[in-house]
């Protein structure tokens, strides 16, 4: 299974704001087949909290058409979401995208409000700097 060309910096950028990579990849049975979202990752609340866990499936948008890929990420985070809440519902699914594909998808204004009616969670990140820009929640 090939990785994202931005795996290992975004899972450097999870750890260094205090996550810990559980699963690289997360596999889950859906059905009859297994799925693999990228990397799983649990970071400590408080100790009387417990613990919040993540899913992060990490897309580059360097193919040849932005929308090809908008469209191939929407397509798997759909089904991953879906797969979590069936086998590990207290786990929440990210997409994390480079920040400049996620301003220019937010720039177009049909884009915007697609975005926003999807209720998508994200992590955008800059590939430069190797670090977590924006949580969007």
């Amino acid at each position: 299974m090939a990785k994202d060309v931005f795996h290992e910096i975004v899972k450097q950028a999870l750890q260094a704001e205090g996550w810990t990579i559980t699963h690289d990849p997360l596999a889950l049975k859906l059905s009859k087949r297994n799925i693999f979202i990228d990397l799983g990752a649990e970071k400590v609340i408080a100790a009387e909290k417990g613990s919040e866990r993540i899913a992060v499936e990490i897309k580059s948008f360097i193919g040849l058409s932005l929308m090809t890929d908008f469209y191939k990420a929407l397509g798997q985070y759909q089904l991953y979401f879906l797969a979590l809440n069936k086998r590990l519902p207290e786990t929440v699914l990210y997409l994390a995208i480079p920040q400049e594909s996620y301003d220019t998808l937010i720039k177009d204004d049909i884009l915007a409000e697609f975005l926003e009616e999807l209720s998508l969670k994200y992590i955008i990140f800059d590939p430069e700097s190797k670090q977590i820009i924006q949580w969007i929640r």
